[in-house]
């Protein structure tokens, strides 16, 4: 019996070791600097623009009231949602005369490439959020030691900011052309049977937007902290090394040549 408790013991603790030793090596004081802090921001910004913008849903609509009195008034109800193909959804217009009741139509627009383009540069800024995070808690040592490191993480950082200036900019005008083409009034305006004599159109349920307008500020916020770290990063780089080494030599120079004067 204490044979297997002691083979069992060693077994039970080899999980826990295991989580110790890659806790070892973390150096959690980087989360205080602005560095690591700002990584976590954009971590969790990035989360919140592509969650806000990929998970939307809403809907639209509109009423029909044929003057015959065969036919009763006809609610149109029409859902959309990311990414936003809106030419793909289908709804049935109905029609006021005996020989037919409906005809298939389709919203106006494709607003999926900005759409599309704002929630990919932000899964790809989780990921390599997480993984620089990662990297500096963990290989601290390579980061400060290795100058190659911080030059592409500044490279990175430079692009990951003018993506998500041009990302929220353009989600930002795609958003304006959606609400556009699914409001009420446009969903009327697009239906024949709404500009004859033979029915009375009315505009309907009113889609909410409230989270993909957040996500639009999610956007730009991702931008003003991608852009303020963009510093931070280069303090890492030799570049700012090199700037300080220049600064500092001519007067150096001129500190030696006044003290030579000063001798003769």
């Amino acid at each position: 019996m204490s044979s297997t408790e002691s083979s069992s013991r060693p077994a039970d603790k080899s999980p826990r070791q295991q989580v110790d030793q890659l806790l070892v090596g973390l150096r959690w004081q980087r989360l205080e600097e602005p560095l690591g802090f700002i990584k976590v921001l954009q971590w969790l910004f990035a989360i919140f623009a592509f969650g806000c913008c990929g998970s939307y849903s809403g809907e639209t609509g509109a009423m029909v009231r044929c003057n015959n009195e065969a036919k009763d008034v006809s609610s149109i109800i029409v859902l959309f949602g990311y990414p936003f193909r809106l030419n793909r959804v289908q709804y049935e217009m109905p029609l006021c005369d005996d020989e037919s009741t409906s005809k298939t139509m389709q919203l106006l627009g494709d607003f999926s490439a900005p759409a599309e383009f704002f929630v990919t540069l932000g899964i790809f800024s989780f990921f390599y959020t997480m993984a620089a995070l990662v990297f500096y808690l963990r290989f601290h040592n390579l980061y400060t030691e290795n100058k190659r490191f911080p030059l592409v993480d500044f490279c990175v950082t430079v692009s990951f900011t003018f993506f998500w200036l041009v990302a929220a900019a353009a989600w930002g005008k795609g958003l304006t052309d959606v609400k556009g083409a699914t409001q009420p009034s446009s969903l009327t305006a697009a239906m024949s049977v709404c500009h004859g004599e033979e029915a009375v159109c009315s505009d309907g349920a009113t889609p909410s937007m409230g989270l993909v307008n957040i996500s639009v500020l999610f956007g730009f916020i991702n931008f003003f902290l991608w852009a303020g770290n963009c510093w931070f990063v280069f303090k890492e780089t030799p570049w700012h090394g090199q700037g300080q080494d220049q600064g500092q030599g001519p007067s150096q120079e001129s500190a030696a040549e006044q003290g030579a004067v000063e001798k003769q």
